[in-house]
């Protein structure tokens, strides 16, 4: 039995070894063949082509064969406040803090490189573009448009701002963010804007403009001519800088002047949604005039238009009262007369407000005043009379009312311009009644006028007869008058005799 004590190890031209007897590091193995006597050698074979090399126990082996080892290895050792980059040919590996790592020389290009995390955690723009297209642990990228700008933060505190550009930042112990606002927004959701304006006063003199107001002043800020934000008392807001800020002192009057009030009220839909809720808004229309009362305080009246106030501070109670001639109208009062005749009567009555101020601090319900007091004078005018009274002389009624309504209605203000009871509805038992009354005095009437009607017509008679017997001529001439008459209605006459006769004899007629 032969026993063989030499041992062959071959190693390929892309590979490297490590000879160890009985575990013990001896060297380095170059590539070819390799005979060793002894049955306790041992080769572990790296592929180059993976130049990251995964030695055991490397710490032990770096005490004792540390110049050996690094003809051969790029040894990368960082601290606690460094972190390294590898370029291995084409591609990269982060090394983070505390750790020690070991690349294989020779075959790939290895190239190192260390950053110190204590002077600065973020990377140098030529990295930041040669890692374009590489996702490494321990390393964020973040990408500014143009249009942004990005805010730091390194522990959840503020760092300072990112212009637009590409940035990589280590963060293999620490949390590392980047919050992008817009600046095209000018009054972008800063976060923490307090913080910013009392910790960052370089980073507000840069980029910023802040708004504090007191407690009696408001803000409008605009930009490019447009209203963006309406502040109110007390408040602090921070904007990007270009905005323009109009601060306004309303401890004295906090009505907007016609300028803002066509801005803010009659703007832009956009506008009006941000005043909705700052404004105390009064149209008063034509004809009409506004009264307005702050804190409860009758403060004066306001003219047609559109007035505004500001809200802030202040109760507001605004009321327009109309100055036109207005109608009102009294109708179905059932009253009864002075003789106990049921009547159901419909009034009107114009009337117009002369002195606003006093009508409203005088009266809760000006509609409601003048209506009770129109039925209370209708009911006294119609209780006075008798029902004959009543439908004889109906504007003795309107001069009754008028008189008592005007007075009580001047010592509010008000004018009462008409008064006019328009119906008089009576009950139906009642107008049966009447309308017989009127037909049995119309029937005597009638019998008195035809009576004096016969008797003229007689007396006429009677005058004609006393001329025709004195006078043949004119009895003739009644006779002719009346055989005329009579031939208008017949076709035919014949006639026996003479035409002297005519009247005395027989005169026969035969119709065809």
């Amino acid at each position: 039995m032969q026993i063989t004590l030499w041992q062959t190890f071959y190693i390929k031209l892309n590979e490297i070894g490590i000879l160890y007897h009985r575990s013990d590091f001896k060297k380095i193995l170059q590539p070819g063949t390799h005979t060793y006597f002894g049955r306790h050698w041992q080769v572990k074979i790296y592929d180059l082509n993976q130049p990251q090399a995964q030695i055991e126990n490397l710490e032990l082996l770096l005490r004792s064969h540390e110049a050996e080892l690094r003809e051969h290895l790029l040894i990368i050792r960082t601290a606690f406040n460094q972190a390294a980059l590898v370029c291995c040919g084409q591609n990269w590996v982060s090394v983070a803090p505390n750790q020690l790592r070991a690349f294989w020389r020779g075959f790939i290009e290895v190239e190192s490189h260390l950053f110190n995390l204590e002077e600065s955690l973020e990377l140098p723009s030529s990295f930041v573009q040669q890692l374009r297209s590489v996702t490494l642990n321990g390393l964020k990228k973040f990408q500014i448009s143009e249009s942004e700008i990005g805010l730091l933060y390194l522990q959840n505190n503020f760092v300072r701002p990112l212009e637009s550009g590409e940035y990589a930042f280590w963060s293999v112990d620490r949390d590392v963010t980047v919050r992008t606002l817009s600046r095209i927004i000018p009054n972008p959701d800063f976060p923490l804007e307090d913080v910013l304006i009392e910790k960052h006063p370089d980073f507000i003199a840069a980029y910023c403009k802040t708004v504090q107001l007191l407690t009696s002043q408001v803000a409008i800020v605009r930009y490019r001519g447009k209203v963006i934000s309406i502040l109110p008392p007390t408040s602090r807001k921070l904007f990007w800088q270009g905005v323009e800020v109009e601060i306004l002192d309303i401890s004295a009057d906090a009505q907007l002047q016609p300028n803002l009030v066509a801005e803010l009220v009659e703007g832009s839909t956009e506008v009006k949604l941000l005043s909705r809720n700052c404004l105390h808004i009064c149209q008063v229309l034509a004809q009409h005039v506004g009264l307005v009362y702050i804190n409860q305080e009758f403060q004066g009246q306001r003219s047609p238009g559109v007035h505004a106030w500001w809200l802030f501070g202040r109760s507001f109670q605004t009321e327009t009262i109309d100055l036109r001639l207005q109608n009102m109208e009294v109708s179905g009062q059932d009253i009864l007369s002075k003789d106990k005749v049921p009547l159901r009567l419909n009034l009107t009555a114009g009337f117009r407000i002369q002195d606003p101020l006093r009508a409203k601090n005088g009266l809760s319900d000006i509609s409601g005043f003048l209506y009770k007091e129109l039925q209370f004078a209708l009911r006294g005018a119609v209780g006075e009379r008798n029902l004959d009274g009543l439908l004889e002389d109906k504007g003795a009624i309107d001069r009754s009312i008028s008189e008592y309504i005007r007075q009580k209605a001047a010592d509010y203000g008000i004018e009462v311009d008409s008064v006019g009871v328009k119906d008089i509805i009576l009950p139906g038992e009642i107008k049966a009644i009447l309308s017989k009354v009127v037909e049995a005095e119309k029937t005597a009437q009638a019998n008195v006028v035809r009576r004096r009607e016969e008797t003229a017509a007689t007396r006429s008679m009677l005058n004609t007869a006393k001329v025709m017997e004195d006078n043949p001529v004119a009895l003739r001439l009644k006779e002719l008058e009346v055989l005329e008459r009579i031939a208008e209605k017949i076709d035919r006459i014949q006639v026996n005799g003479s035409l002297d006769s005519i009247l005395t004899d027989l005169i026969r007629m035969n119709p065809q």
